[in-house]
């Protein structure tokens, strides 16, 4: 089964230790189809999505700095819609410009986030959490443990900026539920 995989593969990673100030998609298990998207309304983020893997250091790969308003899809874990935690991971800044994720920790419980799928269905999900965790105790079994029904994970920096580093201390994790899938 591919999350038996999935969560010991993570265990071996910092989550995003280098997360945002990583500078390359790394390289993906699968392509991500053309069309897909996320949108929180409630904060005014948009972005197609593409196709995340892993870096050589086996850290989860990050969008381009470079393009700090494009989102990506860890494909390594399930789609958004589909049973298990669906990441998707995007900047708060990049190159002295806001990122899509830059209002993310303004995000509220009950928000929608709509994420369309391959097949032009629309996954909305429903905000149940919003935290910030430290890098260093970045709680990987929490993000991306099996779960028995859709969820989806929203990642970006937040916190302080370790400007030796050129990395924030911290993450700001979104948890939400899926609520309906609309059809395309």
């Amino acid at each position: 089964m591919r999350r038996a995989l999935f969560l010991p593969l993570l265990a071996l990673l910092v989550l995003i230790s280098a997360g945002c100030s990583s500078t390359g998609a790394g390289t993906a298990a699968k392509a991500v189809d053309d069309g897909l998207s996320v949108s929180i309304p409630s904060i005014g983020a948009e972005s197609s999505l593409i196709p995340l893997g892993l870096n050589e250091d086996r850290t989860v790969a990050t969008p381009p700095v470079s393009n700090p308003m494009q989102a990506g899809l860890y494909v390594n874990g399930p789609a958004p819609g589909d049973p298990g935690p669906a990441v998707i991971l995007g900047h708060v800044n990049g190159g002295g410009k806001a990122g899509i994720f830059s209002r993310l920790a303004q995000v509220k419980a009950g928000d929608e986030v709509d994420v369309r799928r391959s097949d032009g269905s629309t996954a909305v999900f429903r905000v149940r959490e919003v935290t910030r965790a430290s890098k260093e105790n970045f709680p990987t079994s929490k993000v991306y443990s099996d779960t028995p029904n859709s969820q989806l994970r929203l990642i970006t920096c937040g916190g302080v900026l370790d400007r030796t580093a050129r990395s924030y201390l911290d993450n700001v994790i979104v948890y939400a539920d899926l609520a309906e899938m609309r059809s395309a």
